[in-house]
């Protein structure tokens, strides 16, 4: 770890998640249906979406390997390896909003012990959303 948390070297933020996809053409629509988010960035293997200070950047499963070698590109059928988690003003207004959508909610809203209320769902791609508050 660095101990000079101020360092100007250290990065500052997460800027880009890059998630791989085998149907690039479905989750992009997802995205911006569910999210209601216009694609700033897109070309035959990948679609681009801002999230404020992070960019979400669909890649085909078949364009990925480039990126990664030589660790392989899981399948969808690997199971979820990873959650990403917006904050929402009113989880229960959201869920309704989603369900209205399309989205079929993983789980919630609950209250987690943690003190926090979530729910979530999954993109066609098999990643994991949360919302909560």
């Amino acid at each position: 770890m660095n101990d000079k948390p101020n360092d100007p070297a250290w990065p500052k933020g997460i800027s880009a998640l890059t998630l791989f996809t085998e149907d690039l053409g479905a989750t992009r629509l997802f995205y911006e249906e569910v999210f209601g988010l216009p694609v700033v960035y897109e070309d035959d293997n990948s679609a681009v979406f801002d999230f404020g200070n992070t960019v979400i950047n669909l890649l085909r499963t078949t364009a990925a390997h480039e990126l990664i070698e030589p660790a392989p590109v899981a399948g969808p059928e690997a199971g979820a390896r990873l959650q990403l988690t917006l904050g929402v003003d009113d989880v229960d207004a959201m869920c309704k909003e989603l369900t209205a959508r399309g989205v079929t909610l993983l789980n919630g809203p609950m209250d987690r012990p943690w003190g926090i209320r979530t729910a979530s769902f999954r993109d066609p791609a098999g990643h994991i959303w949360e919302i909560a508050k």
